[in-house]
């Protein structure tokens, strides 16, 4: 079997639709956000922004792009003999990323101090969604393993990108609800 990735519909699951539809939702949530944001500085930047990332992540959702990443990176690997020792290089992979994730979130306070706090509750969402998409790059089979395990017949990957999805997009409906209650 070619486990090499092609383009084409990585997730033709309805899980993989209902996570791509959840992205492009949040998108379209902030893209309102935008328009109703008048709180703090440059929120039209910020949110147009979130909405742009989110529709990029949704397409990769489905284009797989971070599986046509590890094959570069196996094939190099391969190819300057250290894809024995690649355990290590994962595990080093994913320490870096829950590194600079955690730098992120203990930066979210001084960054976003003067930022309202629905921005703060997007970008966290965001956040958590970079550490989880780039540690599921990882390919480490010991995270993918947990990555596939269930939690009343719902698996975790799920949970965590959708909730990842939901976070970012809890802050753009606080914008929406702020807008209903000034009027």
């Amino acid at each position: 079997m070619d486990d090499r990735w092609h383009p084409g519909i990585g997730d033709p699951t309805a899980i993989g639709w209902i996570t791509v539809l959840a992205y492009f939702s949040a998108a379209l949530l902030c893209a309102a956000a935008q328009r109703r944001d008048s709180a703090g500085p440059r929120p039209r930047h910020f949110w147009l922004a979130v909405a742009v990332l989110l529709v990029l992540l949704g397409i990769n959702k489905q284009l797989d792009l971070q599986s046509l990443f590890t094959q570069v990176l196996r094939d190099r690997a391969k190819a300057h003999g250290w894809y024995e020792q690649r355990r290590e290089f994962q595990a080093l992979f994913i320490f870096v990323i829950a590194a600079v994730g955690a730098a992120f979130f203990a930066a979210l306070p001084y960054v976003m101090r003067h930022q309202p706090r629905a921005r703060n509750v997007t970008l966290a969402g965001l956040v958590f969604l970079y550490c989880f998409i780039l540690v599921r790059a990882s390919s480490f089979h010991h995270v993918d393993w947990a990555l596939s395990q269930t939690l009343f017949c719902i698996r975790l990957n799920w949970i965590l990108e959708l909730g990842g999805i939901i976070i970012a997009a809890a802050g753009a409906l606080l914008v929406s609800r702020r807008s209903r209650a000034s009027r």
